[in-house]
C-alpha cells in the first residue's frame, strides 16, 4: 500500500522564481531587493524572499498608484 504524499508549499523563494512569479526581470528583482523594497533574508550567501514579503510587496502595488 502507498499513501500519496502532498507537495509542500515554499515558504521561500530565490530571487529567480520571484521573478518569474512577478513576471520582472531578475535584475529588477535584485535592485527592489537592494532598495528595501522587497524585503529579504540571507543566509550564507543565499538570499530568499518569504512568502510574506511577497505578498506584502505585491499588496503595496495595489496601494502605490
Amino acid at each position: 500500500m502507498t499513501t500519496a504524499t502532498r507537495p509542500v508549499a515554499p515558504l521561500l523563494y530565490t530571487p529567480e522564481e520571484v521573478a518569474v512569479a512577478l513576471r520582472m526581470g531578475r535584475s529588477t528583482v535584485y535592485e527592489l531587493m537592494a532598495d528595501g523594497t522587497l524585503k529579504y533574508v540571507k543566509r550564507g550567501g543565499s538570499r530568499r524572499i518569504r512568502v510574506t514579503d511577497l505578498e506584502t510587496f505585491v499588496a503595496s502595488l495595489a496601494t502605490a498608484n
